[in-house]
């Protein structure tokens, strides 16, 4: 079977030289669905694996628009629409100066299975620029959404591709692509999830990741004979994804005493919560992009330069970025006594450190964990569609089904008698319905 997936993967390499992270998470699927794929004559026929891990499309353009100073700026905007099996393409769109062709290849091949997974349908994928908006004015924030959406909008529908925001797109820059958007159109759509309460958003939007992330743990809990109320959790980054964690967090009892940044990592030992959390948000919406001014606002402790999984915790939850924790951080862990960790970030842990946490632990990837921000996003359209909105109670009652259905779907196909193994059932479950679907549509 090595053999056969090595054989895969350097064929994949050879046609996508360079596309890192874009491997990796070809490279995990593939070994976890393997056997199912060749067990299914009907797929290997269809080719099913080999055309999912081609992009049905890829869209790159240039995105010029003019500074502050008057000088023209020219950044590279992208959209990778990846599989349509289920629905129209959905996911976020991310602007920082990481984002490559590989990152969003990453990002839109795995959207495609977390979307498979929430039952809702919509189809996979992932755009943004290397444009950052930290340190940009508003002006010149606006004058970027709208050049990009100037290009993207000739893409994009609600019946054909529904983007969200991600890293560096927030509700400022929703708004300001929304308007682009039905300024060039001159039509109301609910062709971008995320909106503002006001013109179309849903309830609960924001935490909507964080709040998913956690009814996810509780349900992994609840299989150990546990609870989240009075478990200690290290927690990383500080934005949205984070912020709503925290919150569901302390709601039910847990206590974080972590949050971290690129500058370094808080440790609280009397708990993130409170007026802390609300700060969350201010820090965020600063741009400053650090984490360092909490310790000065609470007297908590600041380790510069360092990540948070280096502390005694229950659970860890990595909420900031891709590849965020590594062999060394989950070894580290363990020692600690961590018995969970379940990824709110795409791919937050690398290859290595996901193998030996399945092993050692119990883990849980990111495709499943944090799948309840698109869930209510897909949610956010089906109101869109209606022309209506659900209160709270609605949205939160919708994305606990949700959640308790992602991960029984993940029970069911990963289970092996003796513990569960939530990257293989993730990844079973997440295909098995995309492949149907295509085998059902045809060579398309």
């Amino acid at each position: 079977m090595k053999t056969d997936i090595n054989d895969f993967m350097e064929s994949l390499k050879a046609r996508t030289p360079g596309e890192r992270e874009f491997h990796q998470a070809v490279q995990e699927v593939v070994e976890s669905i393997w056997d199912v794929y060749k067990q299914n004559p009907r797929y290997q026929k269809a080719k099913i694996l080999e055309r999912m891990v081609e992009p049905e499309r890829v869209i790159m353009f240039r995105v010029p628009w003019i500074d502050d100073r008057g000088e023209v700026q020219i950044n590279r905007g992208y959209r990778v629409e990846f599989n349509s099996a289920l629905g129209p393409y959905k996911g976020g769109l991310r602007f920082h100066s990481t984002v490559t062709l590989s990152v969003l290849k990453f990002l839109g091949f795995e959207q495609t299975f977390k979307n498979s997974l929430t039952t809702l349908p919509m189809g996979g994928g992932k755009g943004g620029s290397d444009f950052s908006p930290k340190g940009k004015s508003d002006n010149e924030i606006m004058r970027f959404c709208q050049s990009f959406m100037t290009e993207l909008a000739r893409h994009i529908g609600p019946n054909t591709d529904v983007p969200a925001g991600d890293i560096g797109v927030g509700g400022r820059e929703i708004g300001y692509l929304f308007g682009q958007y039905k300024r060039l159109r001159n039509e109301f759509t609910g062709v971008l999830t995320g909106k503002g309460l006001g013109w179309g958003g849903s309830l609960i939007r924001p935490e909507a990741t964080g709040y998913g992330a956690v009814y996810f743990v509780q349900h992994m809990l609840d299989r150990l004979g546990k609870d989240i109320a009075g478990q200690t959790v290290a927690v990383s980054g500080f934005g949205n994804v984070a912020w709503g964690a925290i919150s569901k967090i302390n709601e039910l009892g847990g206590k974080v005493v972590t949050i971290s940044g690129p500058d370094g990592y808080i440790y609280d030992e009397n708990g993130v919560s409170g007026e802390k959390v609300d700060y969350l948000l201010e820090l965020r919406a600063s741009n400053n992009d650090i984490v360092q001014p909490y310790a000065e606002q609470f007297g908590a402790q600041f380790i510069p330069d360092k990540k948070p999984w280096e502390r005694p915790v229950d659970i860890a939850m990595p909420c900031a970025t891709e590849n965020e924790l590594n062999i060394d951080d989950a070894k580290q862990l363990v020692k600690n006594g961590c018995f969970l960790v379940a990824e709110v970030s795409n791919m937050g842990c690398t290859s290595e450190a996901a193998e030996y946490l399945t092993e050692a632990i119990h883990y849980a990837p990111g495709k499943a964990v944090n799948a309840g921000g698109v869930a209510v996003s897909g949610l956010e359209m089906s109101q869109n569609s209606m022309r209506m909105n659900w209160p709270k109670e609605e949205v939160d009652h919708r994305l606990h089904i949700i959640m308790h259905d992602i991960h029984e779907t993940c029970v069911k196909y990963g289970f092996n008698g003796a513990k569960v193994n939530y990257v293989v059932g993730a990844n079973v479950g997440g295909f098995v319905k995309v492949a149907d679907a295509m085998l059902a549509q045809g060579v398309v």
